[in-house]
């Protein structure tokens, strides 16, 4: 078919889309039950991992739930069987690949395949990039965006020979704009967000429309993740209302999860503005946290 008769095509899907979603405001949206599913949260030993491993206990979840820290991920799973569901704790270290790759096989072996995966683990530094040290820019890579890769490789061949799945990529509003003394953490938060939007890419020209993508760019959540966080124009985060809308999102199959979902809008801005309205913005919203700045002498 010809660019001209595609053209008027593309333009009448664009309106439909449009008009879909405006429906959808107005029609809740049906939910998927996630009772039986096997969940791989990583990340679970406390935060919002914590959090997410106790909702989808509720909702009768096989959990399999990985930390580096074996006193914290053994706690979740023993409140997750409280609340009646199986749970399975490993101590895992997301910035190994070859521990992830050797207990994901232990996983397949003795549980089962997953069947909804949430890469949820990372790490935060909050250093300007002269004072970060190389370790540390390495670290925050290979757990923040190279685990990602590994975790999915490991688990995505059992649910594309089923076509059933659910990829969830915990990423953040960092991943879509820049912040001083976060350069390593934004540049991988948009690396993960360019690995949710290419992984559903992906998929779906393949065919394998049963496996299902969504990714979570939330503000400043209160976890302690970030010492003493603030903006002029909105709140800290309380941690369960971002897992609510996480949860929510997953069960009815919301590819990006914004929260606030005002914060979609904000970040258009973004690409909107000129450089220098831009910067008048970033001022004005003034974005705060306790940070490592000017250790140059420090670096090693």
């Amino acid at each position: 078919m010809s660019l001209l008769l595609e053209l008027p095509l593309l333009l009448l899907t664009v309106l439909c889309a449009y008009l879909e979603s405006f429906v959808k405001l107005f029609i809740p949206l049906k939910r998927k039950s996630v009772s039986g599913e096997i969940v791989l949260i990583t990340g679970a030993g406390q935060g919002m991992g914590r959090l997410t491993a106790f909702e989808f206990a509720k909702r009768g979840s096989v959990l399999v739930l990985w930390d580096i820290n074996k006193q914290a991920v053994e706690e979740t799973a023993k409140l997750c069987k409280q609340l009646g569901a199986a749970a399975h704790a490993f101590v895992v270290d997301c910035s190994k690949r070859e521990e992830i790759y050797q207990a994901a096989d232990k996983v397949k072996e003795n549980i089962g395949d997953v069947t909804i995966l949430i890469n949820n683990a990372g790490v935060i530094f909050c250093a300007d990039l002269l004072t970060l040290q190389d370790s540390q820019i390495q670290k925050i890579f290979e757990v923040n965006t190279l685990a990602h890769f590994w975790t999915t490789r490991a688990f995505l061949p059992a649910m594309m020979r089923s076509n059933h799945g659910h990829v969830v990529t915990v990423a953040s509003s960092a991943g879509h704009i820049g912040v001083r003394f976060m350069v390593d953490y934004c540049s991988t938060k948009h690396a993960a967000v360019g690995f949710h939007r290419a992984l559903t890419d992906e998929l779906a020209s393949m065919g394998k429309d049963g496996i299902k993508t969504s990714c979570l760019c939330p503000g400043f959540v209160d976890t302690g993740f970030v010492k003493n966080p603030s903006t002029r124009l909105m709140p800290n985060l309380k941690p369960e209302k971002v897992v609510s809308k996480l949860i929510d999102g997953i069960l009815t199959n919301k590819k990006m999860i914004f929260v606030p979902s005002t914060l979609q809008f904000a970040l258009l801005l973004q690409i909107l503005l000129p450089e220098r309205a831009l910067r008048a913005l970033n001022k004005m919203i003034d974005i705060k946290f306790d940070a490592a700045v000017g250790c140059y002498d420090k670096v090693k």
